[in-house]
């Protein structure tokens, strides 16, 4: 009871990424630059898709959501940590840190499931593009959406329970810069077996499912681009799915290494390095590969900026 009583009393102290002196002010410096990047970015792609007519299709639909999951991810982690490193402090409570852990999991589960649907779209649009309109109706489009957010949170609420009631009757120094799931079920000294399987099952449904959607969905599209006469044709499908076969292998890349590999392989260095990767750096990528290798988000932003000079122009007119 003793025990119990002290989890849910005592305040967590996170070790954070600024572990070295002499680098930790370049590396803060980095990660705040990032944030801010990533948030414009992503918040730049929902406004143009917002606007622009031409980017009114599923695809553009879907990574406008994609945006925003990104936004909503970076959030829950990025500022607390850089404000931990301007106050000197880096404590977190119970509470805090279960809110961290249950928002976390359900944007990260929320994007495995939406990358993964995503593919669908692209074999769609390639293999059927003269009905991709009716296929990737609104009505789809909504469903797709509405699962990935309901996978994330079945994810959510299953793991968050399990794991914030396991006694972490040992050390409460978090070896991390967030409430992480593997990070945190070592501090815990219980019986683990309950939530080692429910962390098994759960990666399976938010990993190895929509992973597997993935590679069916591509392992398709490879068959029937090697199956096409037209060089230019080739290369037109090549460009319609590159773009989200980049985003993909480096987000599910560092999350199969954190969710997917034993402990004994896991070290508290590989898992920041790792972590980092995909929840700090994934964010930011995800519109800048979308967008440089993109015509049509290009020529919207091209278009935005043309309207806004014109608009300021007239303004400046009529003063």
């Amino acid at each position: 009871m003793d025990g119990d009583n002290k989890t849910f009393s005592s305040d967590f102290t996170l070790t954070g990424l600024f572990t070295n002196n002499k680098a930790s002010g370049f590396l803060f410096s980095v990660i705040c630059a990032i944030f801010f990047m990533a948030m414009i970015a992503n918040g730049v792609m929902i406004f143009l898709i917002h606007i622009d007519p031409h980017l009114h299709t599923p695809m553009y639909f879907l990574l406008s959501h994609l945006s925003f999951i990104d936004m909503m991810f970076i959030s829950t982690i990025v500022p607390k940590m850089l404000v931990d490193y301007l106050v000197g402090k880096g404590t977190i409570s119970f509470f805090a840190c279960t809110a961290q852990y249950f928002l976390y999991m359900g944007f990260v589960g929320a994007e495995f499931f939406l990358l993964g649907l995503m593919a669908y779209d692209r074999y769609v649009a390639i293999c059927t593009p003269l009905r991709y309109p009716v296929v990737m109706s609104h009505r789809v489009c909504w469903i797709i959406l509405t699962t990935s957010w309901f996978g994330g949170a079945l994810d959510s609420f299953l793991l968050t329970p399990i794991t914030m009631s396991l006694p972490f009757c040992a050390s409460h120094k978090i070896n991390h810069f967030f409430c992480e799931a593997p990070t945190m079920l070592r501090l815990a000294c219980g019986d683990k077996a309950v939530y080692e399987t429910v962390m098994y099952i759960c990666c399976v449904m938010m990993l190895l499912i929509p992973f597997s959607v993935v590679i069916a969905s591509y392992a398709r599209l490879l068959i029937i681009v090697h199956q096409m006469k037209s060089a230019e044709g080739k290369k037109k499908a090549f460009a319609t799915c590159s773009s989200h076969m980049m985003v993909v292998m480096l987000f599910y890349g560092a999350a199969l290494y954190t969710y997917m590999l034993p402990q004994s392989y896991h070290t508290p260095v590989k898992d920041k390095v790792f972590s980092a990767f995909y929840t700090i750096l994934t964010p930011l990528l995800n519109p800048l590969i979308y967008s440089l290798r993109n015509r049509d988000v290009s020529g919207a932003l091209k278009r935005a900026l043309a309207r806004c000079q014109r608009t300021h122009g007239v303004t400046r007119e009529e003063f």
